[in-house]
């Protein structure tokens, strides 16, 4: 169940309440990625701790290894995790999309090679709907088509033929999991390309389909900025106010808040963990690239307004050190802060939006981050 408690005065920006079987969600969210049943460097301790209430992991990775008969064995992915709060799996579309040369789209499903073994495999709908239903996910995405930002029309509408009709097999397979006891939610991806009419066409089929919530794919697939804001827009647009919206695949503060500004309700990204593991801590005044030796003596904290364990109780200088050391403990410190900065962020965003001065809120933060001395 989904229920819109503000909107915001002057843009589409909204909070909300989302109820899934491991607890309510507030909206907007950022779910940090663990694609293998794990957001890398952390544990599922840190994860409470900054109040992550849904983590999304991936149907795709965890299918080829561990495999679903020791999922199955063990109970759950939440049993075989041990995170006792929401899961969202995506279905490995984008996966096998960017596998290219591995795959083959056929009417049945997705044939590709293993990108661990070279072993074949088919994913149809409803095998990716069974697949999640083993892994007893709290949401779980359709499979669907994502397609290139380069993409042909031609090419395009063929791709969308598809991840509609795939979409109806999914859905029918998903509602007879549901009547046999399965209790996760279902999410339609709209897709079209970056063609408007295609955009549209896909909302029409999704929002007749009924799911449960609504997805938009094929966004931040290497298009400019300024067209992902447009059509971000354009398609959270042509959606319902009663279903939850998730953009796939989004993580930097500008495209989370130009998201939430066009009325979207989720987003996921491995950005805030992988800039970690590369040396980089987001901050208030633009991202902080720990690794440079500017920061050897410097005593201060990744960010002097972040509130969290790691700005309390260690130093830039400390932390460019293990780096420079290759310490395990560089990417753990620096991912919980990451990961913290953005959960913040959101909750900053939602307290404007109930405020009803969200752009005000994304004006003054975007000042902050695109104007500060940081990353210079």
């Amino acid at each position: 169940m989904f229920v819109v408690r503000h909107k915001d005065n002057d843009t589409e920006a909204r909070t909300g309440l989302l109820t899934l079987p491991h607890g309510t969600v507030s909206t907007p969210v950022f779910m940090p990625v663990g694609t293998n049943a794990t957001v890398k460097a952390l544990t599922n301790n840190d994860l409470y701790e900054i109040g992550f209430e849904i983590i999304l992991s991936n149907t795709y990775h965890l299918y080829l290894r561990p495999g679903m008969d020791v999922i199955k064995t063990k109970g759950s992915l939440h049993d075989f995790s041990g995170w006792d709060r929401n899961y969202l799996t995506d279905s490995g579309g984008f996966q096998i999309f960017s596998l290219s040369s591995l795959r083959k789209i056929t009417d049945d499903g997705v044939k590709f090679r293993s990108h661990i073994d070279g072993s074949e495999h088919l994913l149809s709908p409803e095998k990716v709907v069974d697949i999640q239903v083993i892994l007893n996910s709290d949401v779980q995405m359709q499979l669907d088509v994502c397609t290139s930002y380069d993409t042909p029309y031609k090419k395009a509408l063929q791709a969308l033929y598809t991840n509609n009709a795939w979409l109806l097999r999914a859905k029918q397979r998903w509602q007879e999991q549901r009547d046999a006891g399965y209790g996760g939610q279902f999410f339609a991806i709209v897709q079209g390309n970056f063609y408007k009419d295609l955009r549209k066409r896909s909302a029409e089929a999704v929002i007749e389909a009924s799911p449960s919530g609504i997805a938009i794919g094929g966004l931040s697939v290497g298009e400019p900025r300024e067209v992902f804001n447009e059509y971000v827009s354009f398609t959270g647009g042509l959606l319902p106010d009663d279903k939850p919206r998730y953009v796939m695949g989004i993580g930097t503060p500008d495209y989370i808040l130009a998201a939430i500004e066009s009325g979207i309700d989720m987003f996921d990204c491995v950005l805030p963990t992988r800039l970690a593991r590369n040396g980089q801590a987001l901050t208030h005044l633009g991202p902080l690239p720990l690794k440079k030796q500017n920061y050897a003596f410097d005593f201060s904290p990744i960010d002097s307004e972040c509130d969290c364990k790691v700005c309390k109780n260690h130093s830039r200088a400390y932390l460019r050190h293990l780096f420079k050391s290759e310490e395990i403990l560089f990417p753990m410190l620096v991912s919980y802060h990451n990961l913290h900065f953005l959960h913040s962020m959101i909750k900053d965003a939602r307290l404007a939006i109930e405020a009803g001065c969200f752009t005000k809120y994304k004006q003054k933060f975007l000042k902050n981050y695109y104007g500060g001395s940081e990353s210079n």
